[in-house]
């Protein structure tokens, strides 16, 4: 069994920045793609990052120069680093990790979320 903990959300002002983590635990073999999605009230989960095991990252382009994803592979962690955040970042933040076992099967596996509220 593996799972994703995810902390790091909470209330902050329009400009101001936020880091999320999120740890991988269990029987884990290794980790391929490790990912954040988001999902605001009333609209569907949306991608925001992809960073691949060799550190190859990708954005969406509402985040684009302004979150920065990174992992830490020895720790089984990955990070978003958010800044000059707007109030349209507000949303639940998912994180997402492409899990290989110990008995060497991939699960795509999903945290539980973290609130992001940005005021104006």
């Amino acid at each position: 069994q593996v799972q994703l903990v995810e902390s790091g959300g909470g209330l902050v002002q329009a400009g101001e920045s936020l880091r999320l983590s999120c740890a991988a635990s269990g029987s884990i073999f290794s980790i391929d793609d490790m990912g954040w999605y988001r999902q605001a009230p009333g609209k569907q989960r949306e991608w925001v990052a992809t960073i691949i095991s060799g550190g190859r990252t990708n954005y969406a382009d509402s985040v684009k120069d302004r979150f920065t994803i990174s992992r830490d592979n020895a720790k089984n962690t990955v990070y978003l680093q958010m800044n000059r955040l707007k109030p349209e970042d507000t949303a639940v933040y998912y994180c997402y990790a492409a899990i290989k076992t110990t008995a060497r099967v991939t699960l795509p596996t999903w945290g539980q979320g973290t609130q992001v509220t940005v005021s104006s």
